[in-house]
């Protein structure tokens, strides 16, 4: 986010405008760009700088889901939220659990949109005070979405980064996997529990064997990050 301005990236092959997928969309503080979502990468993305992805899956839900899985899946950068465009009957078959973080239907009113996109923003750590996290050895900077551990940076996704930044905010309290996949993934995420100990599993493997410990498992209910791992 630059400014008061929210950058939007509309990833789409069929409209030429934003309110050709949403009439309702409004003017502030949006700042919105367009691209293909046939032919755009991940690292397409890294000098757009984008707050917010929408996905276009009025038309071709097959490839919306592509695109959502195949941004989702990127682990080379911190991808922002991803917000896909459906209409009354795309919203029956696109599949959520592809990769996408929220969904919006084609006939939201504009405060509705301005309501969604402000509540996702909130969730992304826009629009608040971003304060440095340290836990022992770790180091996380909601503002630059940069991590570190004993001064070595960790290159994660935007869901791993979320996840470890709440439990970095809660430092020794326990994190029930339903809370985890309700305040990371939020209310409309249709995947399972299994998701938040996917997304642990790869934040152990990117922290290290000498680091892993620091996301502690608490059996049978969830998981807390401890200052320093177990002797």
């Amino acid at each position: 986010m630059r400014g008061s301005s929210i950058s939007v990236l509309l990833l789409s092959d069929t409209a030429s405008d934003i309110r050709e997928v949403l009439p309702g969309f409004p003017v502030a503080p949006y700042e919105v760009k367009q691209a293909s979502m046939k032919s755009t990468t991940p690292q397409d993305l890294i000098p757009l700088h984008p707050d917010l992805i929408l996905v276009d899956a009025t038309h071709d839900t097959a490839l919306a889901e592509e695109a959502a899985r195949h941004l989702s899946l990127a682990w080379e950068i911190g991808l922002p939220p991803i917000i896909v465009v459906v209409d009354q009957h795309s919203i029956a078959t696109f599949r959520f659990e592809s990769g996408a973080d929220d969904f919006l239907l084609t006939s939201a009113t504009t405060d509705e949109i301005s309501a969604r996109l402000a509540l996702v923003s909130r969730r992304a750590g826009h629009g608040d005070e971003a304060t440095v996290l340290k836990v022992g050895e770790l180091t996380v900077n909601p503002e630059n979405y940069q991590v570190y551990v004993r001064g070595r940076p960790l290159d994660l996704t935007y869901k791993e980064f979320e996840l470890l930044k709440f439990l970095a905010q809660r430092p020794g309290r326990v994190c029930d996997r339903d809370l985890l996949l309700r305040e990371v993934w939020g209310y409309d995420y249709y995947g399972g529990t299994r998701t938040v100990d996917v997304h642990v599993r790869r934040l152990r493997a990117k922290l290290g064997a000498e680091h892993e410990a620091l996301i502690e498992t608490i059996r049978n209910v969830g998981y807390r990050l401890v200052p320093r791992g177990r002797d």
